[in-house]
C-alpha cells in the first residue's frame, strides 16, 4: 500500500506545472524519499520557503521560551554538579557520565555531545580520556533538551582544584568582561556583528594590559589580529537545533542584505551577524584560547607582529582556553538572561567549588 501511494504521489507531482517548494532534508531516508518522489526540476530546495520558515522560527513564542528555560533548569544542575565533582586525579569521562546521567534522570537528554576537557584550546573536543590535574582549567560546554526537544547551550570554565591562579583569573576576567560588553549591544535594532566586534575590542584591551598584545585596539581588531585568541563567532541562534536552523543555510539564518559574511579569519565564523529582533533567542559565548599550533604558524609567518607579542606567548602554550556562554532572549527594550543563574564570576565559581 505504501509503495502504491508513493507511485501515485510521484505521478501526481510529475504533472504539477507550478513550483514545488521543499526544504533541505536532514536525514538520509528523507533525502532518498525526496529524490525518488520529485521530478528532477524540483529537486532543488526552495529559497523562498526557506526564508519564510526562518522568519517564522527566528521569533520564539512564549511557549518556546518556556521550553528552553525548562531545558536550562536541568543544564544549570549539570554545570553545578560538574564543578562540585571536578578535582585533581579525576578522569574527564567520569564527570561527563555523571552530568549526562543527571539529564537522563530528569527525563531529558543531551542537546549535543558534551565538550568537557582540560584542553580548552581545542574548540570542539569530544575526547574525555584526560585525567584532570591541579593547576589546569576545565572547560564544560554542555546542555540538556526540553521534553519538546528545544536545546540549551551553556559553557563554563573553572579550575580543577577550585582556585584560579592569578594569571588564570586575569584571563578569565577578560573573557567575563567580553561577555558583559557584548550584552550591552543585545537589543532590538543592534546588529550582532557589532556585539562581536565590541567583544573583540575588550579582548585586545585586556591582552594589551597583560603584555600579550600591543598597538592600537581598533587597528588590531580591524586587522583580525585578535583572532589568534578569539577565533570563533560570538554566538548563534538557539531553538529546536542547538545551532538553530543551521540546516536551512547559515548565511540565510544569520545574515541579510545589510550584513554579508566576512572572509577574515575569525570573523568569518560568526554565525549570527544581522540586526537583532524581539523574540530572537541566542547564545553569547566569547572566549580566549592559546592554541600552540596556531601560535607557531602565525609566528613563522610573522603574522600581525605589530599587534602580537610572540615572545610573551611562549609561556602560554600550556594554558588552554576559556569560554563563558549564556543564553538570552531579545526583549522589546533589551534582553533577558534565560534560565537559572549559573556561577560565572571568579568568586561565585570558587565559592561553589570550595
Amino acid at each position: 500500500t505504501f509503495n502504491k501511494s508513493n507511485t501515485e504521489l510521484k505521478k501526481s507531482l510529475t504533472s504539477v506545472s507550478d513550483k514545488i517548494h521543499t526544504l533541505p532534508t536532514y536525514r538520509a531516508e528523507q533525502s532518498l524519499f525526496i529524490n525518488n518522489i520529485l521530478p528532477d526540476k524540483y529537486k532543488t530546495s526552495s529559497k523562498s520557503l526557506i526564508q519564510n520558515v526562518i522568519k517564522q522560527r527566528s521569533i520564539k513564542t512564549e511557549e518556546e521560551i518556556v521550553e528552553i528555560e525548562t531545558a536550562l533548569t536541568i543544564t544549570a544542575k549539570m554545570h553545578e554538579l560538574a564543578m562540585k565533582l571536578t578535582s585533581d586525579g579525576v578522569k574527564e569521562q567520569y564527570i561527563v557520565g555523571q552530568i549526562e546521567g543527571l539529564a537522563l534522570s530528569k527525563g531529558s537528554r543531551l542537546a549535543y555531545p558534551v565538550i568537557f576537557t582540560i584542553n580548552g584550546q581545542i574548540l570542539h573536543s569530544n575526547n574525555y580520556n584526560n585525567i584532570m590535574t591541579s593547576g589546569r582549567l576545565t572547560l564544560n560546554d554542555s546542555g540538556a533538551e526540553s521534553p519538546l526537544h528545544y536545546a540549551s547551550d551553556i559553557t563554563r570554565t573553572f579550575p580543577v582544584n577550585g582556585k584560579f591562579t592569578s594569571l588564570q583569573k586575569d584571563i578569565y576576567n577578560i573573557v567575563y568582561n567580553m561577555q558583559v560588553a557584548a550584552l550591552t549591544y543585545c537589543s532590538p535594532g543592534k546588529s550582532y556583528k557589532e556585539a562581536h566586534i565590541k567583544s573583540a575590542q575588550i579582548a585586545v584591551e585586556g591582552l594589551i594590559a597583560l603584555g600579550i598584545m600591543k598597538g592600537n585596539i581598533n587597528d588590531a581588531v580591524n586587522s583580525g589580529a585578535h583572532a589568534l585568541f578569539f577565533p570563533h563567532g560570538l554566538g548563534h541562534m538557539l531553538g529546536l537545533d542547538v545551532h538553530d536552523m543551521e540546516g536551512l543555510g547559515e548565511d540565510l539564518v544569520g545574515y541579510d542584505e545589510d550584513n554579508e559574511r566576512s572572509n577574515q579569519f575569525g570573523l568569518a565564523y560568526l554565525r549570527l551577524a544581522k540586526k537583532l529582533e524581539e523574540g530572537f533567542v541566542l547564545t553569547v559565548e566569547p572566549g580566549i584560547y592559546f592554541i600552540p599550533n596556531l601560535i607557531d604558524k602565525w609566528e613563522s609567518e610573522n603574522k600581525h607582529h605589530d599587534f602580537i607579542n610572540y615572545d610573551a606567548l611562549k609561556s602560554f602554550k600550556e594554558f588552554g582556553g576559556i569560554r563563558i556562554e549564556d543564553n538570552i532572549v531579545i526583549t522589546n527594550d533589551g534582553h533577558r538572561l534565560l534560565g537559572p543563574k549559573i556561577p560565572s564570576t571568579v568568586d561565585d565559581i570558587e565559592s561553589l567549588m570550595s
